[in-house]
């Protein structure tokens, strides 16, 4: 059940709530206007075997990314995503960048499932068209048209304090209104603190607390966070491992940049 907190922050599951259901395709929305975010969206796209019907970007800027299997990392997840009918094939964690305007498909070659987080900024819903529609390329030469696909494995990792994070999506591919990374936070509770940007987390692995003055609530994998421009709060992580997560904000920034309150 999803947790409101100080300040308009917000906690709920990936499932959370009836999906809007195309197809082969389940998409749930966590965090959106309905829910009080102003320029921000987060939203789980479940692809089931085979290939999906089209998504279509309106007027903004939209980063993805393929999540790995949340109970067991090393279990491989693939698919081939068609971005204006030019494919590129992904593996769990990659991060996507659409541009305003493009389109999306997913062919999942299965036995299971395969999940996409998407954040769209600023946020705007995203039409679903019949699968006649589309002209696929089927190449691998896809040219400078082609939108960046960014592996995780390939970012640099930046220390920021006891933290790490990889950046996936900024200027560096095409997007001067977004920033994707991937951060990880070790055992225990940073100063509380707060961000000239509006954000969304997605948490990968490990278990913790989302702090808000002295209201807190449980997150682990699967949880959706959205965190309000200039809102104090701190994430702790209360387990022995490392507690990773998807982070996206807007407008782009840098992820090692926070005020201590």
């Amino acid at each position: 059940m999803a947790v409101d907190l100080v300040g308009g922050c917000r906690v709920s599951a990936m499932r959370e709530g009836t999906p809007h259901v195309v197809g082969s395709l389940s998409i749930w929305k966590q965090v959106g206007k309905a829910t009080g975010a102003k320029a921000i969206s987060l939203r789980v796209l479940e692809f089931g075997v085979g290939l999906s019907p089209e998504l279509r970007n309106q007027e903004c800027d939209e980063v993805l990314y393929l999540l790995e299997d949340l109970d067991d990392p090393a279990k491989p997840k693939r698919c081939t995503v068609f971005v204006d009918g030019r494919p590129h094939r992904v593996q769990a964690q990659t991060g996507i960048y659409l541009q305003p305007g493009q389109t999306l498909m997913v062919d999942n070659p299965g036995p299971e499932a395969v999940c996409l987080v998407s954040s769209q900024c600023p946020t705007e819903e995203m039409g679903v068209v019949p699968l006649t529609s589309v002209d696929l390329v089927f190449t691998d030469q896809a040219g400078p048209q082609s939108t960046p696909v960014v592996r995780l494995a390939d970012q640099r990792e930046m220390p920021t304090g006891d933290r790490w994070y990889r950046v996936l999506v900024d200027d560096q591919v095409g997007s001067e209104q977004v920033t994707q990374f991937v951060g990880s936070i070790p055992p225990g509770r940073a100063p509380d603190h707060f961000h000239e940007y509006e954000e969304v987390l997605f948490i990968l692995r490990g278990t913790g607390q989302l702090w808000t003055a002295d209201v807190n609530a449980p997150i682990g994998p699967g949880s959706c966070v959205y965190l309000p421009k200039g809102q104090v709060h701190c994430v702790e992580n209360t387990g022995d491992g490392e507690l990773r997560l998807l982070g996206v904000f807007y407008p782009a920034g840098s992820p090692a940049v926070r005020y201590e309150s």
